[in-house]
């Protein structure tokens, strides 16, 4: 009997024989008979497996009919054939389709057999030819095809895998993620690239990529699986050591859309890899900086990395996270810039310690400077902290001496004993005696019991005599007499009391022009100036303004999670001009101010306060308004000067603007004497 192959048959044309329940054949149609060489007659009736197999009846066939009969979906795979009378065989195809019977159970099968020039049979070797392994699944996640490839990776021979469930390969995803195959059959949605184990089978574990998608049947219904797996060892520790690293490591493509998300990203952000991927960066991310000032923007059109930058980014759910981020170009094997890659630290904990961290905490490392003469300062600092003298601190209002004094009690032998500060100008005579020293009950009216002073409070420690030039003369005389012999009174009694206290000074007036007037005691001012500092005004070191500046915007943004990220430069050059008669303290009123203003982003002219100028227009000699015609020098360096200054002073970006290269740049800057404005008040700065 002779039959051509039904309808349902997947993939025509090909040789179809119809089996029974028993695996006997009993319908064959023209192309199997041509294809194995006998008419139909000499076919049917005999085993499939005995046709097909020849003597290798329990071979190949023999499992995939099993296979069938087991109920299992489409299986396939390639196998050599015999043909009758001849002794060469060729390769084919072979797909067993199971029939199933009136109550469900199978009642036969179809074998499809495709040769080497069939587009199934060229697919198959395409598919085995790719170094990825490919596998497919039926609905119920049972192997039915799979590539060489996959066979190498699952270290299984290839006719183990049809008939296999997936489960008995896969060994668990990263951070305890879904089965990817899993996931994608049930969502109906590509997953991609997601790290998983793969078992083997003497135990062991191997690492693998996954990208899963569901295979949708003609009426749009699951009808099972493919995943594609990815053993690279090079690649799979790259994403292993990205994932285990504590920083946000994310790459983007030319186009600002995230190319790759490690894990702890995943966990700051509150975004999924998966859903982080081909979106926008900044829609991401969320921060400030997002637009012009980016980060990778900024590497990528200067061509080297931006480090160590403080920002603020949002999370997921809308929580403000700052975080320190670092951004490089990203390029190929031949150097061409493909994209941007940028860790990202979360200073969430840095900032809740600042928040809460003592007054008191403050160290000699604190102190921001690169100045030479603070540089000479600290060192000496650094040394008389470690004696028990008599500290003198001298200094404008505002220069931080009430800083050198912490920074010189925690750096002392003394610093887990008390630390106690008076400011004696803030207190009229008649208290400041009692305030130091104390009384005893009865001294004085309303004095009901005992109370100690101050340096019964620092006993053992510190006391801080802050504007100590303010003194009366009253109180210089007890003072002096503890300097010299350790010993006081308190108020109303007689019985001197020994204080171990070491004592450090500070004032903003020349003591020794109050010793000339009469109004200071000269005894005790050689007394107080053992150890002698003196700090410079803020205009003296103009160098450390713009790391002061840094200081305080880092200061103010952990306090108030503003989303500042520093400070522009027209609004630095105006901070750099000023003199600051009120030093530090008046650059941090100024800085707070700004962050009342300013929203987000960098600190403008505009967020400064009232007093400070306006952006001066610096201009090269002969660009004022109403000047005489200009000779061709004059305006190529009008071109030069304007150029820097819309680049601020960044050289790389000034030559691709005027189209130059570095070197005639620097021809033209010597030749007409340009200079920074900025760097000209910061002596010793590379231009």
């Amino acid at each position: 009997m002779k039959t051509e192959p039904p309808e349902a048959c997947p993939v025509p044309p090909a040789a179809i024989l119809r089996l029974d329940s028993q695996g006997r054949i009993t319908a064959v149609n023209s192309r199997a008979e041509q294809l194995l060489g006998q008419p139909a007659a000499g076919l049917i009736g005999r085993k499939g497996t005995e046709v097909i197999c020849g003597h290798d009846r329990d071979g190949l066939l023999g499992a995939l009919c099993a296979m069938a009969e087991e109920g299992c979906g489409p299986v396939s795979r390639l196998m050599p054939l015999p043909r009758h009378g001849e002794t060469k065989q060729r390769s084919v195809l072979a797909s067993i389709i199971p029939l199933p019977g009136r109550d469900g159970t199978p009642s036969g099968a179809l074998i499809c057999l495709q040769e080497a020039d069939s587009p199934s049979f060229i697919h198959r070797l395409a598919l085995d030819s790719i170094s990825e392994g490919v596998l497919t699944v039926d609905d119920r996640l049972r192997i039915t095809s799979a590539n060489a490839a996959a066979a190498e990776l699952t270290g299984r021979p290839p006719d183990q895998l049809p008939g296999m469930a997936w489960s008995a390969l896969f060994a668990g995803a990263d951070s305890g993620g879904e089965d990817p195959l899993a996931e994608a059959m049930r969502t109906g949605a590509r997953v991609s690239d997601r790290a998983i184990h793969l078992q083997q089978p003497d135990g062991t574990i191997l690492p693998a990529s996954a990208t899963a998608a569901p295979l949708c049947g003609p009426g749009g219904e699951t009808a099972g699986g493919v995943v594609i797996l990815q053993g690279s060892p090079s690649s799979i520790r790259a994403r292993m050591v990205l994932d285990s690293m504590a920083d946000g490591v994310f790459t983007v493509d030319r186009n600002w859309k995230i190319t790759s998300f490690n894990r702890a990203a995943e966990e700051i952000t509150g975004w999924p890899a998966r859903e982080a991927l081909g979106v926008s960066c900044s829609e991401v991310f969320r921060a400030s900086i997002c637009g012009r000032e980016c980060a990778i923007a900024e590497s990528l059109y200067s061509g080297a990395p931006s480090c160590n930058r403080s920002i603020v980014i949002r999370h997921r759910n809308g929580k403000k996270i700052p975080v320190s981020i670092n951004a490089a170009p990203l390029t190929d094997s031949h150097g061409n810039i493909i994209g941007g890659v940028q860790t990202f630290r979360d200073l969430s904990a840095v900032s809740s310690l600042r928040r809460q961290s003592p007054v008191g905490s403050h160290g000699m490392d604190e102190i921001v400077t690169r100045s030479p003469v603070m540089q000479r300062l600290l060192a000496i600092t650094a040394e008389i902290a470690r004696s028990p003298s008599t500290v003198l601190i001298q200094g404008e209002s505002g220069t931080g001496k009430e800083l050198f004094a912490r920074a010189i009690y925690n750096a002392s032998d003394r610093r887990d004993k008390p630390f106690v500060i008076v400011n004696c100008g803030a207190l009229p005579e008649t208290l400041l005696e009692s305030e130091l020293f104390g009384y005893k009950a009865g001294a004085f009216t309303d004095a009901r019991q005992d109370r100690q002073g101050r340096f019964a409070a620092a006993e053992g420690g510190t006391l801080f005599l802050d504007e100590i030039g303010d003194i009366p003369g009253s109180v210089q005389v007890k003072l002096l007499r503890v300097l010299q012999e350790r010993m006081y009174e308190p108020l109303g009694s007689s019985e001197p009391v020994r204080a171990d206290v070491r004592i450090i000074t500070a004032t903003n007036r020349d003591l020794q022009a109050l010793v000339r007037e009469g109004t200071f005691r000269e005894d005790l001012y050689y007394r107080l100036n053992v150890a002698r500092i003196q700090l410079p005004p803020l205009r003296e070191r103009q160098e450390d303004i713009p790391l002061l500046i840094d200081h305080f915007i880092g200061k103010f943004r952990a306090r108030q999670d503003k989303d500042i990220t520093g400070i522009s430069e027209p609004a630095l050059q105006i901070l750099m001009r000023h003199d600051f008669p009120g030093n530090i303290r008046e650059l941090e009123n100024v800085i707070e101010y700004a962050f009342i203003l300013c929203q987000g982003g960098l600190i403008l002219p505009e967020h400064l306060p009232e007093p400070l100028a306006p952006v001066p227009d610096h201009r090269a000699p002969g660009l004022a308004a109403g000047a005489a015609p200009m000779a061709l020098e004059e305006i190529e360096k009008q071109a030069v000067w304007l150029a820097l200054e819309r680049n601020r002073w960044r050289k790389m970006a000034t030559c691709r603007e005027l189209k130059i290269s570095k070197d005639t740049l620097r021809r033209k800057i010597r030749k007409y004497g340009l200079r920074n404005p900025l760097h000209r008040e910061l002596p010793g700065q590379e231009e």
